[in-house]
């Protein structure tokens, strides 16, 4: 047997591990690669290439929230405050124009599923199903179980939480006491990405994208089906290759929804009725991003990609990014801004791609898209790492 065949039949091996959703650390989909073949990356990252920086770029302040361990940990941004949460249980509120740390609270529990706040209500959920609920002085509300982990940072608007949940479940939960209003669930197919995916919730709807390719808009409400679309359709001989999973938020402009699935496309569709505009072959795990002109996408290989919005024409592609495992892109003014794996900030031109400056930050992962803060951008490390950037 060649070392090629070897690699191939030991990838086989793996990958049913990786996609079935059993108790595997969840971690992105390289890791798993570096770990079983003890040598790095299957695709060997590339080296930066020395860029001549068109953009000034520097760290405003920058904290720390607690390692994140086998999960991925968003921060949440609300009323001029940064929450951010660690696997231990603390949750850290910045001020998020100085950084300094204005309240912390010990959850005693595990989390693993980052932070949701609307500026008043502080949201958690944890690896044993459990939802919690703070107010601004650090004192527990409500604790609600659920069915099983919850992997994602939840969310609230109109009185309603959103969570969901790595059963394949989505729950509506009264904000004030935590009591289930509904639930809406769809069957998983046999193997599916492992993923931090959550929701996001615009207007009196909630977006979610699920295994199988399907995007849905549900009433924030009753979680009644508004519509629903198919992204990508599973296609392939073996159920590794029928794998089409949106593994990433879908995002929004008020007129269309769009998201991107692995091993599929990227497909926009109208966002009252779910009608198809566009789609284009692409596969991708780490996600998207919107503006006023194009929807931008990290692929699967590390490339990031711009297609114009309207039609999904092909604007641009930066390449020289492949291998390092970038994080879902964040549209900041003329940039887009993406993290790696060696907690690099990458930051392109909006208009070409091309490097517009970069910046180092603690060496450990920037797994989650970077979000956007003031005049810059604001990114969570694995090793528990937050740091406000500027870029003028």
């Amino acid at each position: 047997m060649t070392l090629s065949t070897l690699m191939q039949a030991a990838r086989a091996a793996l990958l049913p591990l990786l996609l079935a959703g059993c108790t595997l650390p969840s971690v992105p989909v390289g890791d798993y690669f570096d770990r079983w073949f003890g040598s790095g990356p299957v695709l060997k990252p590339a080296a930066l290439v020395a860029i001549k920086s068109a953009a000034t770029v520097r760290i405003v302040w920058q904290g720390n929230a607690g390692r994140s361990e086998q999960y991925a940990f968003t921060p949440a941004i609300a009323a001029n405050s940064v929450y951010t949460a660690g696997a231990v249980g603390q949750i850290v509120r910045f001020d998020a124009g100085s950084g300094k740390v204005l309240s912390r609270i010990e959850t005693k529990h595990r989390l693993s599923g980052g932070v949701g706040s609307d500026g008043r209500l502080i949201l958690a959920g944890t690896a044993r199903g459990e939802v919690l609920a703070f107010d601004q002085d650090a004192r527990q509300l409500w604790k609600t179980q659920l069915t099983s982990e919850v992997l994602s940072a939840p969310q609230t608007a109109l009185g309603i939480v959103v969570v969901r949940t790595g059963d394949g479940r989505i729950y509506g939960l009264d904000a004030a006491t935590g009591a289930r209003k509904w639930v809406y669930q769809r069957t998983l197919p046999a193997l599916t990405v492992r993923t931090f995916v959550g929701v996001v919730l615009y207007r009196d709807a909630v977006f979610a994208g699920f295994a199988g390719g399907r995007l849905v808009a549900l009433s924030i409400n009753n979680g009644n089906v508004g519509w629903e679309a198919a992204v990508a359709l599973p296609k392939g001989a073996t159920e590794l290759e029928r794998v089409a999973d949106i593994s990433s938020l879908p995002v929004i402009d008020g007129k269309q929804s769009c998201a991107v699935a692995f091993q599929g496309r990227v497909a926009c569709f109208d966002l009252t009725k779910g009608t198809p505009i566009w789609a284009r072959e692409i596969s991708s795990v780490a996600g998207m991003a919107i503006d006023d002109r194009n929807v931008y996408v990290s692929d699967d290989k590390s490339a990031v990609v711009a297609y114009e919005k309207s039609t999904g024409a092909s604007q641009w592609k930066q390449d020289k990014l492949l291998g390092r495992r970038v994080s879902g892109p964040a549209v900041i003014g003329r940039h887009v801004i993406v993290g790696d794996y060696q907690g690099y900030v990458h930051f392109l031109s909006r208009d070409d791609g091309s490097f517009a400056g970069r910046i180092a930050t603690d060496g450990s992962a920037i797994v989650t898209p970077p979000m956007a803060l003031n005049d810059g951008v604001l990114v969570q490390t694995r090793n528990g790492g937050v740091y406000a950037i500027t870029v003028q």
